[in-house]
């Protein structure tokens, strides 16, 4: 059974800082970056920035900690980042936006039978709030961030 969660947001920062700090994941997309408390424990597996990082860290919903070990791909670097583990997969959108950007976290959950009953009915009241954080976060670490200079995401 999959359940589906989106969140969006329009961030006032370029687009490119703000794919930058999203696709980091040695600097800014971690525990003692932008990622809210419910993210812990985090390990750069391969990688780091980008297509080709594979990270493990704990997620910790509803009381209950989960270890998780993800893959990044980039189908539209600079602008489509995807995270996919077992049973989880999110779609990192950024778009460029009257003078910043629109950063969309589009999240499929899928479990089978009783579990994916469970998810469906309560992982949208865990994760609502804890994307809220995350965009709170990275927002204003945007805000704060210098501008790139061209090419600096494939440079990092």
């Amino acid at each position: 059974m999959k359940t589906t969660f989106t969140a969006e947001r329009a961030i006032d920062a370029p687009a490119d800082v703000v794919y930058h700090l999203l696709a980091d994941y040695r600097e800014h997309h971690r525990p003692e970056g932008f990622l809210p408390p419910a993210f812990s424990d985090q390990e750069i597996l391969a990688g780091g920035v980008g297509a080709g990082t594979e990270l493990r860290y704990t997620l910790t919903t509803g009381g209950r900690p989960r270890v998780v070990t993800s893959r990044i791909s980039e189908p539209e670097p600079g602008r489509t980042m995807v995270e996919t583990a077992d049973g989880i997969l999110t779609t990192f959108t950024v778009e460029p936006w009257n003078r910043g950007a629109r950063v969309r976290f589009d999240t499929v959950l899928e479990d089978d039978g009783l579990q994916g009953l469970l998810t469906r009915l309560f992982a949208p009241r865990l994760i609502a709030p804890l994307y809220e954080d995350e965009l709170d976060r990275l927002e204003k670490l945007a805000k704060s961030h210098r501008a790139l200079d061209a090419g600096s995401h494939a440079a990092a």
